[in-house]
């Protein structure tokens, strides 16, 4: 599971600053020859087009490491890279044949470049860059071009570009308009344009098919269509595993290539012997050897270098099954980490302290351990739009015997940190001592409730004995649930005095007060800058935050816990009784973990459908004016550093540099240049 953005104060402002940072001349050399800066004149904003803000991040303690830990980090993150093709394919089966043909254009064409409509078309390709595809990274919406067909036509055909048939007409017409759909009126499958199964599928077939798998031990359920394709031949659904040999099998061969040369350097046995592992996994696509390796991962604690990598998490699967892609290697921030090493050696207290049923409550929390890390590399579904915190494994049973790993990403916060500010917290808050409150304590929360999250949230818990794993159970609403059970941890911990015991804090009350405005005020109100009015929401983070805002704003209503108030037609939430409020959190905490634990979907459908998914469309059209004010983008992510290894007469690597792309543009052109390791159709 992961936090996709920064759940509380960064999402309030500094996602959505009001103006961009001052950016200096760019240089003439190469990215290979552009060095890293100092922190004082870094460059953080790379670039700001439509709704989205590129980043640039450094890798604080680079030139600490030995050599064989750069060389290690290095060839993990070129195993990443080697798949991103992959993550490309899985959301949109035409993808790659569009990036191309996209490409091709942008890097051939010698016409007038000051047009609109180049300028316009630059923005489309940057946009399906961005998201890895011709879908919104967040809405799911496909995005649409702002230039013409006939203008497109034009380039295709100056640029001696072949682009035809559905993929050409996809871009303009009214097929495959959403990557992932949840409304099960407009089918699951076949309203989603993920290319995770093949044409004529239903939902209805897919519960067929894996209610006839079973697994060997029932009490260690397989991931079954964690790594595969569900098509029919011959009338008959197969699955097309993700492997070598098989579905996505060149690129995969080249992940496997860097990952034994990973093995060959790596840190310790335990290390070593999960890389192995992982390497067996993606040669037989057996899940069996999924299972060992996530055990082995987990057990693997020793050591500066970790990574998350192979097919992940499931939120896009409208059924919840398959993996996206995904990779980020991660060097440990001791400093960081020796800080937060609080919530390890305390998560037994807050499981037993937390206001669930007994019955639902894990008698030992094993294995639990989170770090803050600095990202030295990302691909797939973590690039460029990232997560900032992970915990992992995600199957329960694994989570329960053998504990979980939990990391904060923290040279990435600190990047948004750099680039952001505060003029729409100033303009959505109620009133000065929100304001106040948010600028106080604001990062010292969202960093808490991140770790909260993480740690405890997603390790908290069980199911019940005899009931089957969330994604079979709470099926399209088991991914918003589960990030909604860990956010509720969190906000139900945040304003405990066990923290300010632990040294976390010097005021929990200020802190709580903190979390739960900037909490409310995004959930109700920010967020939906995000989407178009008129749109539902669909995006499970966001759906959660909604959710859970919504329903403790209609429960504390009549006591005016919660009071909304319009003021010169700005609306806004005023927080009038904190410590009732956490009451609530702990009331609809308990209320969802029963769910999870007891499997009850339509107890899941009723509260995401009634309190997640609506939006007031009057409210909307008010927050989306009031946001024009601001230019700034609403949605960041970032541009990679590259690490560029020297290497002496015989071929050995002898260091490592990291060096920055000079733009967005560069970084993804030498990407396809270098990593494209599929074929257009797969």
């Amino acid at each position: 599971m992961k936090i996709k953005f920064l759940p509380m104060l960064f999402i309030a402002s500094s996602l959505f600053i009001g103006c961009k940072e001052e950016q200096k001349e760019p240089t003439e050399k190469t990215h290979e020859e552009t060095a890293m800066t100092t922190e004082d004149d870094f460059e953080y904003v790379v670039d700001e087009f439509a709704d989205l803000k590129l980043l640039r991040y450094q890798i604080p303690g680079w030139e600490d490491l030995s050599l064989e830990k750069q060389k290690l980090v290095y060839y993990l993150t070129q195993a990443g890279l080697a798949g991103r093709d992959i993550m490309w394919d899985q959301n949109y089966k035409h993808n790659l044949a569009i990036r191309e043909a996209l490409e091709n254009v942008y890097k051939t064409y010698d016409g007038d470049k000051s047009s609109e409509d180049w300028k316009a078309f630059e923005t489309y390709l940057k946009r399906v860059w961005f998201s890895n595809g011709i879908h919104h990274h967040y809405s799911m919406d496909k995005l649409k071009p702002e230039f013409s067909k006939t203008y497109f036509d034009s380039l295709l055909k100056e640029t001696n570009t072949n682009l035809t048939g559905e993929a050409y007409e996809v871009i303009f017409n009214d097929e495959a308009m959403k990557k992932v759909n949840l409304n099960e009126e407009k089918g699951l499958i076949k309203g989603s344009a993920i290319n995770f199964y093949g044409d004529n599928i239903t939902a209805e077939e897919v519960d067929k098919f894996y209610a006839n798998k079973k697994s060997p031990n029932p009490k260690k359920p397989l991931s079954f269509g964690l790594n595969s394709k569900l098509v029919k031949e011959n009338g008959k659904l197969v699955e097309k595993v993700w492997k070598s040999g098989g579905m996505y099998g060149s690129a995969i061969d080249e992940i496997i290539k860097w990952l034994e040369k990973a093995k060959g350097v790596a840190e310790n046995e335990k290390q070593g012997k999960a890389l192995g592992l992982l390497i067996d996994y993606y040669k037989t696509g057996d899940l069996q050897t999924w299972d060992d390796y996530n055990v082995a991962w987990v057990e693997a604690t020793e050591g500066d270098i970790d990574y998350i990598n192979s097919f992940i998490e499931v939120y896009n699967d409208p059924k919840g099954y398959r993996g996206s892609y995904e990779t980020i290697v991660q060097i440990k921030d001791f400093d960081m980490s020796k800080k937060m090493q609080v919530f390890e050696d305390n998560v037994q207290w807050f499981e037993d302290n937390s206001p669930i049923l007994d019955e639902h409550k894990k008698d030992s929390v094993v294995g639990v351990t989170y770090k803050t890390v600095i990202v030295a590399g990302e691909a797939g579904d973590a690039s460029p739009s990232t997560p900032i915190g992970v915990n992992l494994p995600n199957a329960n049973w694994i989570r329960e015997a053998h504990g979980s790993k939990s990391v904060s990403l923290g040279n990435l916060i600190n990047a948004y940190s750099q680039a952001g500010g505060s003029e729409k917290l100033k303009e959505f808050a109620h009133d000065e001592e929100e304001i106040m409150l948010s600028e106080e304590y604001g990062e010292t929360a969202d960093k808490l409730h991140t770790a909260l999250h993480e740690v405890v949230g997603h390790a908290s818990g069980k199911i019940n004995e005899g009931v089957g794993e969330t994604k079979e159970t709470l099926k399209n609403y088991a991914s918003t649930m589960e990030e909604g059970r860990a956010d509720l941890v969190g906000l139900y911990y945040l304003m405990d005095p066990k923290l300010e015991e632990l040294g976390l804090t010097d005021d929990y009350k200020k802190l709580g007060k903190a979390a739960y405005n900037d909490y409310i005020r995004n959930g109700l109100v920010t967020q939906l800058v995000r989407i178009d009015l008129g749109n539902d929401i669909e995006e499970a983070h966001m759906r959660n935050r909604q959710w859970v805002s919504a329903w403790v704003y209609e429960k504390g209503k009549k006591d005016s816990i919660i009071v909304k108030e319009v003021n010169d037609g700005k609306t806004s939430y005023d927080i009038k009784d904190y410590e009732k409020l956490r009451e609530l959190f702990g009331e609809l905490l308990r209320e969802t973990q029963r769910i999870k634990s007891e499997g009850d979907f339509e107890a899941a459908k009723n509260l995401v459908e009634n309190y997640g998914v609506k939006v007031d469309q009057k409210m909307h059209k008010e927050i989306l004016d009031r946001n024009e004010a601001f230019k700034s983008a609403p949605y960041s992510g970032f541009v990679n550093p590259v690490l560029v290894p020297e290497t002496n007469d015989d071929g050995e690597i002898t260091a490592i540099k990291v060096t920055q792309h000079k733009s967005f543009e560069e970084q993804m052109l030498m990407y396809s240049d270098k990593y494209h390791n599929l074929p257009l159709k797969n």
